[in-house]
């Protein structure tokens, strides 16, 4: 029998996949403008709201390792994950044209390109690191069961040292840094989390404590972005701080995502229909992300959902809630109905199958 999903990491899930839709409202709506645009404390709080949700991905990458360190490796995982991605990069496109919002003539050759290999051409750049990651996720996970508690330490330790100290203490854009957008960074996740399923954290374990440190990480993270735009203007080096700490491989954003990840580990819910509720609904999430985040959708959703008409207003708060409760239970929909035609689709091709046999 396969093990019951835990309901509290389930709803980590969910929680992450809110917190990036929040993020793309933000962003990509403008409503968070740059700071040299814009003093309001309107932006402020669109930007404090953003220190607070910028965590979501690392957790979800977090939650990935935690398992896979302790899980069999499937390959046929990798192609499903592979046609899901490659599912909503070729039918948003198709229903798109197929009820006029497009035509033929606004998509070129590279267009056509991207739609046919998403992963190559990171049409989805979370979905290609992923890919990747999850590739080398065996041999990551024998190598963390391999090595000594003492020398796994010594690894992550220089990692971080390549990934995030030096930018995050440096005003230096380095050539290699990313930002987290890329494998390598996911790959650094993994071992942090296989590192807190192997050995856990005493720190962490306490009540409340990661909670704490979620917080603290992105006040602090604000407060750092903050000053730097204010002081940037007349202090050029410091304009560096005003962005970096709103990536994911800044040193802030990692420890809060690791303070949320843990505090939602020690999260207990009680069995029943919330909890079972929250485990029919959480597989579907990263249809979520797919169907928001395509290329033809992702900056096209804020003007039919009228972000505009709140930017620069308090109104964007309860906006940006409706918005992301529209928008998830819309991805959370469309992968219920891949889902089934998946299955459909196995179920015959297995009968064909048998019946060649």
């Amino acid at each position: 029998m396969p093990a019951k999903r835990q309901s509290n990491f389930e709803l980590l899930r969910i929680v992450a996949m809110f917190m990036i839709i929040a993020l793309h409202y933000l962003v990509k709506g403008n409503v968070a403008a740059p700071w040299s645009e814009s003093r309001t404390l309107v932006n402020y709080t669109a930007w404090l709201v953003e220190a607070f949700c910028i965590v979501a991905v690392n957790c979800y990458v977090l939650l990935s390792g935690y398992f896979l360190v302790e899980s069999e490796w499937k390959p046929g995982r990798t192609l499903s994950l592979l046609f899901q991605v490659l599912f909503y990069s070729l039918a948003v496109p198709a229903a798109m044209l197929g009820i006029g919002m497009i035509s033929l003539h606004d998509m070129g050759l590279y267009d056509w390109i991207g739609f046919l290999f998403p992963i190559g051409t990171e049409h989805y750049w979370f979905a290609t690191a992923y890919l990747f990651l999850y590739l080398f996720a065996p041999l990551l996970a024998a190598g963390v069961r391999k090595l000594e508690k003492k020398t796994l330490q010594k690894v992550i330790v220089l990692l971080l040292l390549f990934f995030s100290v030096g930018k995050t203490f440096l005003p230096v854009a380095f050539v290699t840094d990313r930002y987290g957008y890329d494998y390598g960074w996911f790959m650094c996740l993994f071992l942090i989390a296989a590192y807190l399923r192997l050995y856990g954290c005493r720190w962490l374990e306490e009540k409340n404590h990661g909670l704490w440190l979620y917080m603290g990480m992105c006040v602090c993270l604000f407060i750092v972005s903050a000053a730097a735009g204010f002081l940037g203007e007349n202090i050029e080096a410091l304009s560096y701080y005003a962005e970096m700490p709103y990536t994911y491989n800044h040193l802030l954003c990692l420890f809060g995502a690791v303070g949320l990840f843990m505090a939602f580990r020690k999260v207990r819910l009680r069995e029943g229909r919330m909890a079972g509720l929250i485990r029919r609904i959480a597989p579907y999430t990263f249809g979520v992300y797919l169907l928001h985040e395509h290329i033809l959708v992702r900056y096209e959703w804020m003007n039919w959902l009228r972000v505009d008409a709140v930017r620069e207003r308090f109104l964007f708060l309860p906006h940006m809630l409706w918005c992301i409760c529209v928008v998830f239970l819309a991805g959370i929909l469309v992968d219920f109905i891949r889902t089934w035609l998946f299955a459909k689709g196995k179920r015959l091709f297995r009968r064909k199958s048998v019946s060649q046999d």
